[in-house]
């Protein structure tokens, strides 16, 4: 899919940030792994290597939703600017667009642009589940994965 951005200092606090050391690297890529793997997501030879405020993920995804919900946990982890993505898809499905969250941005508003009717924040949210609790709670800088309708 390629490379994405990200705001850097929006997001989970997975990791400490500080001097980025190689033992440093390996530990916030092991804790990024860590969070990847606690969601669920099946990634196939899951590797994730962090260089500066950049990280880079292979494997293959079971799905191009799981691929999409990885490049979002790691991208929407504080300290991360942006999210190489090397990954693969065992089948291939079309892309989701991705949207950063504005100040006074709601899913209603969100699907409201997307979709013409802000009804429709239900699809927003199970597309960015288990990353979102509530449909009440995204914030500025968070990017979320808008599936296309069926």
């Amino acid at each position: 899919m390629g490379l994405f951005s990200f705001i850097k200092n929006a997001g989970a606090k997975v990791f400490g940030i500080g001097k980025t050391t190689e033992e440093e690297a390996l530990n916030k890529a092991n804790m990024l792994a860590l969070a990847v793997e606690k969601l669920g997501f099946e990634v196939l030879d899951l590797n994730i290597e962090v260089e500066e405020d950049t990280a880079i993920v292979w494997g293959e995804a079971d799905s191009q939703e799981t691929r999409e919900k990885v490049v979002l946990v790691l991208g929407n982890t504080e300290g991360i600017a942006s999210v190489d993505d090397r990954m693969t898809v065992a089948v291939e499905e079309p892309q989701a667009q991705f949207h950063t969250v504005v100040s006074g941005d709601s899913l209603s508003k969100i699907a409201k642009e997307f979709y013409g009717d802000a009804m429709k924040y239900p699809i927003i949210f199970e597309a960015n589940k288990p990353m979102l609790k509530s449909p009440d709670l995204i914030y500025p800088g968070q990017v979320l994965r808008i599936p296309a309708l069926d």
